[in-house]
């Protein structure tokens, strides 16, 4: 189906917005993409349109909910914390949340925490997804849980629990939440749209979530044969509580709240646009050497007991290219979401990649944002 395409890329990079364009012959309702070489914005291109029925147009501005890409951002937020000798990733969490030290969590450290190593994947009681609007009654769970594993020794996706495990460590260093730090201090002063707790003002720029029940025009990958088991720990951490794309990550409460782990809402530019700000010495974000020991290798050969396959992740939090699809060069750094959204830096040469839909691409379909940044370094 054609869409409208707007935006702009070098003309070095004209097969990357013809493949970009080429998205809405398939899936694609709605899209942006943004890359920064070098420190110098080289494609910015968005389309479509944010709703389902195609009536209202995709612009510049417009927010959509990331998903887990949101970890990224918040990582950022962290290694800020790291160059200001606020927090370390080598201390232990209890020297800056007491209050975590319970039931065997006295001995691990933030970078165990933010690399999914600390057996806190999951809530044990039953949640609606309105329960994760209560930030303290989730922190104070957290802090009185007992791990699922011994902490350190496997590692397992927190895909809703990190953000508060994480959130919770930037109040206590700096008495704000996190969404708040993340506007303060990061988004703001970097002009970048990139919000976790959304004013009704920014929720008016938001695209609507399409469930991957909706994707149409898509034709499925060649199966892995591998069927991954659904073992009670995977079903605890992952349907508990279910978050339904439209009926629920689209409410006006969902985007209000503050859920650092899973309801970040960005454009590809600010998202590019704060990965970047990572990468150059002039925004004076965080240093060279802060950001090495951000992106330092936690975990690499451990299958994720909750993902079932191995995730190279660093001791702050990111997403390490090992099968990321973040490109050739093996530092590159990030975050990936369900459904398809992908936020991304590269150390040389220096790239900033984002890549935000709104329509959710169901479990073995071929990923848009890889297959855009392969196509991206092709033509370097």
């Amino acid at each position: 189906m054609n869409a409208p395409i707007f935006g702009t890329s070098d003309a070095r990079f004209t097969r990357v917005k013809e493949a970009f364009t080429e998205l809405w012959q398939g899936p694609e309702v709605g899209a942006s993409l943004c890359i920064f070489l070098e420190g110098k914005k080289v494609v910015d291109l968005w389309g479509g349109w944010q709703d389902r029925a195609r009536t209202r147009d995709w612009t510049p501005d417009t927010l959509v909910n990331i998903y887990s890409t949101t970890k990224g951002i918040v990582a950022l937020a962290l290694a800020k914390l790291v160059n200001e000798d606020l927090l370390a990733y080598d201390e232990v969490v209890g020297r800056y949340w007491p209050e975590f030290n319970q039931n065997g969590k006295a001995g691990i450290t933030v970078g165990q925490l933010l690399s999914h190593q600390a057996g806190l994947c999951a809530f044990d009681q039953p949640l609606a997804v309105t329960d994760l609007y209560n930030w303290q009654s989730r922190v104070e769970r957290l802090a009185a849980a007992a791990p699922k594993w011994p902490p350190g020794s496997a590692a397992g996706y927190h895909s809703i629990t990190w953000g508060f495990l994480a959130g919770e460590l930037i109040r206590r260093v700096t008495g704000e939440l996190p969404g708040h730090y993340l506007r303060k201090h990061l988004s703001e002063p970097h002009k970048a749209d990139c919000h976790i707790g959304l004013s009704a003002r920014a929720q008016a720029q938001c695209a609507d979530l399409i469930g991957p029940n909706h994707a149409v025009g898509a034709t499925p990958a060649t199966p892995s044969g591998i069927k991954k088991s659904r073992t009670p720990l995977v079903t605890l951490t992952q349907d508990n509580p279910r978050i339904r794309p439209f009926a629920d990550a689209c409410s006006a409460d969902w985007r209000r709240a503050e859920i650092p782990a899973s309801n970040g809402h960005a454009s590809a530019r600010g998202l590019a646009t704060l990965y970047q700000a990572a990468l150059s010495q002039h925004a004076q974000f965080v240093r060279t050497d802060t950001l090495q020991t951000a992106i330092t290798t936690a975990v690499e050969d451990k299958t994720d007991l909750i993902l079932q396959t191995k995730i190279k992740r660093s001791q702050g939090g990111f997403i390490l290219n090992e099968g990321a699809g973040y490109g050739p060069d093996p530092r590159a750094f990030g975050h990936n979401g369900t459904g398809g959204s992908s936020a991304f830096a590269a150390l040389s040469p220096q790239v900033a990649f984002a890549y935000v839909p709104n329509q959710m691409l169901p479990e073995g379909l071929t990923p848009r944002a890889p297959r855009l940044a392969d196509l991206f370094y092709d033509c370097l």
